[in-house]
């Protein structure tokens, strides 16, 4: 690792009058608050979690009210409701879990400093996640892409400051591993803490994905 960019991680490099008058920040105050501000969202999330777990439990009940008075009608239109509710549960527990892993990402980050390898997969992620949500928690959507844009700013100066290239493709395959991996974890999770549906109701689906074939950091 250069010295240049060992200065840059740990304090502001001297710029011209420009960055005089704006100095830029060092790296790692920037990741750190990058993860600080990721954690609030994921706490978002597990707030929505929680209400949805709530609703699922009275979803349930009222189900099962509904079979033992013999109205199948009222409860197979109850269990089509509740298989939604259960497909947003899946979602949010999956995008919580993916933001997890970026957390995790950028705590790595502040030990190594590897940061053109290590940001480029959380970013994509993060996108991934934040369209993901879109119309459903637009002010976690909000912080996601301004999160998202601060962590490429550090991957063009981290990237100016060492001299590595970011590989596209390679960062979007461990993006996708990343998302994967938190889908398997949220199934889990979902079979878990929820009862069996009735048999004929379809099983609770739906996951975020992130397009191969992306060139965005």
């Amino acid at each position: 690792m250069s010295k240049k960019f060992i200065k840059k991680w740990a304090e502001p490099e001297k710029m011209g009058i420009k960055e005089a008058i704006r100095p830029p920040k060092p790296l790692r105050p920037r990741i750190e608050q990058a993860a600080r501000r990721l954690d609030v969202q994921i706490q978002r999330l597990e707030q929505e979690s929680s209400r949805l777990t709530a609703r699922d439990k009275s979803m349930f009940a009222k189900i099962v009210d509904a079979y033992t008075n013999h109205d199948t009608q009222r409860a197979n239109v109850l269990a089509n409701e509740l298989t939604e509710i259960r497909k947003m549960e899946k979602f949010m527990t999956h995008a919580e879990l993916a933001l997890e892993q970026v957390v995790l990402r950028l705590n790595t980050v502040s030990e190594l400093g590897d940061t053109v390898i290590t940001l480029a997969p959380a970013v994509s992620v993060l996108q991934s996640v934040r369209v993901g949500i879109s119309g459903i928690l637009p002010g976690v959507e909000k912080e996601l892409g301004l999160v998202g844009t601060m962590l490429s700013e550090i991957i063009m100066e981290s990237g100016q400051g060492t001299g590595m290239t970011l590989d596209f493709g390679a960062a979007n395959e461990d993006a996708q591993k990343i998302l994967e991996e938190a889908a398997i974890v949220a199934e889990q999770r979902v079979k878990q803490r929820f009862p069996e549906f009735p048999e004929g109701v379809p099983s609770p689906g739906g996951q975020l994905s992130i397009r191969k074939d992306s060139t965005e950091p």
